[in-house]
Order: structure tokens, then sequence, then C-alpha cells
């Protein structure tokens, strides 16, 4: 089977790594085409609408905004960690990240026994 090191201690499948990456490229994408159209939704809007526009229908615009470039950060930062090692490494335990945890969350930067401890302390 071919292998790519990801880093010292974390390796792949060539095929498996290929599918992560092309996952991300299409999350990328969909996210920087979301932000255009929020953007353009934004802008278009004229002051009388805005004025109209119920606060709570704002507020979601304002979060999806801000959960689509969160996301779009997310996925950027695990390209960057395929191209400079690192990939597949939990940023606080340094275990090797679960390949099916992967598969699901390819931007994952924590194993699933990590990012439950995160989210616990929030």
């Amino acid at each position: 089977m071919n292998h790519q090191i990801i880093d010292r201690e974390t390796t792949l499948p060539t095929e498996i790594l290929a599918a992560l990456r092309e996952n991300l490229h299409e999350q990328r994408l969909f996210r920087r085409e979301q932000l255009q159209q929020l953007s353009a939704a934004a802008t278009t809007r004229t002051a009388a609408t805005r004025v109209r526009q119920s606060s709570s229908r704002a507020e979601v615009h304002v979060k999806l905004t801000a959960s689509a470039r969160m996301v779009l950060a997310d996925v950027e930062a695990a390209l960057e960690r395929m191209d400079h090692g690192g990939y597949g490494s939990c940023h606080l335990c340094r275990a090797t990240i679960a390949r099916e945890r992967l598969m699901i969350v390819p931007q994952a930067r924590y194993c699933a026994r990590c990012q439950q401890v995160r989210e616990a302390g929030r």
C-alpha cells in the first residue's frame, strides 16, 4: 500500500490523503462562495430595508457569516498542515487523530478525546 508521511509519527495512505485534500478543497470553495453570497446580500440591501429587517434575521446573517469564516479558516489551516507537516496529529496531546474522524471532519485539529475536553471546558 502506498503511504505518504504527514509528520514524524503519522502516515495515511496516499489515496486517503488525496480524498481528504479533495474534500477540503471542495469545502474551501463552498465556504468562499457562501461568504460572497452573504456579502452580496448584505451590500445590496438599502438603508430602509435594513431598518425594516428584524434583528433576529440580522443576527442569523451575522452568525452565518462568522461560522462560514471560521470553517474556512479551519479548512485552510488543515490544507497548510497537509502541505507543511502536522496533519492528522492532535494539537493538544500530539496523538494521531483517528482516520475515521478525519474522514468525517477533515479539518479536525484535535483527537476525539481532546475535542470533548475542549467542548466540556466551554
